[in-house]
């Protein structure tokens, strides 16, 4: 209840000093403050309240009082503890009983007073249970500020607000996930049968780095890719390849060391760098390009105190695919450097065109490099959770990383040994997953009915997705004068209950792109674009 007050108060306030999130975001740049577009949604759509000093720096900036914009906040100096000092409530009385009732409230940018707090008859009375002892303070209990700047708009504020939306009878369209079950994906029936006959054998923990059998046949299938150096210690699965990810910048990362991690990125990456104390530090993919990474960007960003570089391939939310030649420039940068290499392959089977993917780890057996992969998307099995990360090439420089990884792996015992138990079978089964991606297959012809679709629209452009099933077109924002990205997939989900992810939850700097999903099928996808389009002929921000 608190987080909706806050919410509703600061979107008052904003109104009456007739201030914009972008306004916000100037006025703290200028004081050398970190506040993002993605905080304010957060704030606006009540998910969560600021630390402290943010919340001076609104109420100060909006012209209002700290206790008005928050009520629950703990802002301000404690009284002593001393038997004579007077309590919080009395010299809130004492204050209230000298100064003019229009002096005690807080005032907007005209100068009018701001309402009084109503009670709100929704939230629950104090009951003898819930009720602090007499004398005792109630301490609220905040995230911890690790958390300040770690952003995962592709479940944020505007998933939020499609689910209350649900919650209140409306269907919503969605194109915001990669979660193939909805859409009518399924495991093979080889994989089901298989897992359903060892389920009695998988109650117990496997080793931290996973079964014999699934690690045996993620080797054979990296040395297949042609990933140099790899041996059964070298290979751990994972509860997907999320938990793997934070995993590694936990091992890796001291406070102020930087990653490089590519823009439009998959956001886990840049807040795994985030919540482990480093700085990730985003070089550009060049929409002119094909979406491949700026080489050139990419090394203006090395400094001293960079670590490691990360690149998606195939990209999510681009769907493009790399050829060799971008991969071997970026392993040179690397060389001269002496960078740690993360790649993120989770989608290499999902490739469409009659083209190739081509690790990257397989053009530097000098380098360490760490190559993360799984069955959730091209299997369609995202709810099982099993992916896994291989070590390749030179693990002699590693030692003691890998010695930090081992204990972190350790700590969390072993992941889902029952999705562990069907690898074997995925890897070298029945890839059902090729019958996709060819001419005829659903991936094949709903990425291409989507790129068609979109690139009719007035305003909006896209580059050809290569792998993956996601797009990231371009709108024209000039055209339909978009400043926050935020806000136009907002006012989509309202007025024609369609959803999609913004630009700017991908950590890309402007508002002029959004990520489109093309799991649905055909008709789901037709109905999809042509609420787009509707909405397009009119909206202006």
């Amino acid at each position: 209840m608190e987080h909706q007050i806050f919410a509703n108060r600061l979107r008052e306030a904003m109104e009456k000093a007739q201030m914009k999130q972008v306004d916000l975001i100037r006025i703290a740049q200028a004081e050398g403050r970190k506040l993002g577009k993605s905080q304010i949604s957060q704030y606006l759509s009540g998910k969560s309240i600021p630390r402290p000093d943010t919340l001076s720096f609104l109420a100060r900036t909006l012209f209002v009082s700290e206790g008005w914009l928050s009520p629950g906040s703990q802002a301000g100096t404690e009284p002593s503890a001393t038997q004579d000092a007077p309590t919080a409530r009395e010299e809130g009385s004492a204050a209230a009983q000298d100064a003019p009732a229009s002096e005690a409230l807080p005032r907007n940018a005209q100068g009018d007073p701001l309402p009084e707090r109503q009670p709100n008859p929704s939230e629950p009375a104090a009951t003898p249970e819930t009720r602090p002892p007499k004398g005792t303070a109630m301490r609220e209990l905040r995230k911890s500020s690790k958390l300040d700047n770690v952003l995962y708009d592709v479940r944020g504020p505007v998933v939020d607000e499609a689910n209350r939306m649900e919650q209140m009878g409306t269907h919503v369209l969605k194109l915001n996930i990669g979660n193939p079950a909805p859409f009518g994906f399924r495991a093979v029936d080889e994989m089901v049968l298989d897992m359903s006959r060892q389920l009695a054998d998988c109650e117990g923990y496997s080793d931290s780095h996973g079964l014999f059998s699934a690690r045996k046949a993620i080797m054979q299938y990296s040395q297949i890719k042609g990933l140099p150096n790899v041996s059964m210690e070298g290979i751990y699965t994972g509860n997907g390849v999320s938990e793997l990810i934070n995993m590694c910048m936990q091992a890796l990362c001291d406070n102020g060391d930087e990653v490089l991690i590519p823009s439009p990125d998959y956001p886990l990456w840049t807040a795994c760098v985030t919540l482990a104390g480093g700085t990730p530090v985003h070089y550009t993919c060049d929409e002119q390009a094909d979406w491949y990474p700026d080489i050139d960007d990419i090394r203006s960003k090395v400094t001293p105190r960079t670590k490691a570089i990360v690149i998606i391939n195939p990209n999510n939310p681009t769907g493009a695919l790399y050829p060799k030649e971008v991969l071997q420039e970026i392993v040179e940068v690397a060389r001269e450097h002496g960078l740690m290499i993360f790649s993120d392959e989770i989608y290499d089977r999902l490739v469409m065109d009659g083209l190739e993917h081509v690790s990257i780890a397989s053009l530097c057996p000098d380098l360490f490099c760490i190559t993360f992969s799984g069955l959730s998307k091209s299997h369609m099995i995202a709810g099982w959770r099993i992916g896994w990360m291989v070590l390749s090439g030179n693990k002699r420089i590693a030692k003691s990383y890998i010695e930090g990884l081992d204990m972190l792996s350790n700590m969390r015992l072993c992941s889902n040994v029952p999705a562990q138990s069907v690898v074997q079978t995925a890897l070298w089964g029945n890839q059902s997953v090729k019958d996709y991606v060819v001419p005829g297959g659903r991936v094949f012809e709903q990425r291409n009915y989507v790129y068609d679709a979109l690139n009719s629209i007035d305003g909006i452009s896209v580059v050809k997705p290569k792998a993956a099933f996601y797009c990231f077109p371009k709108i024209d924002t000039k055209k339909f004068n978009i400043t926050d990205d935020v806000q136009f997939a907002l006012d989509l989900l309202r007025e024609k209950k369609l959803l999609i992810v913004q630009g700017t939850g991908f950590n890309w700097k402007e508002p002029d792109h959004f990520r489109v999903v093309f799991l649905p099928r055909i008709e789901v996808l037709s109905e999809a674009m042509e609420k787009l389009e509707d909405f397009l002929r009119y909206y202006h921000q």
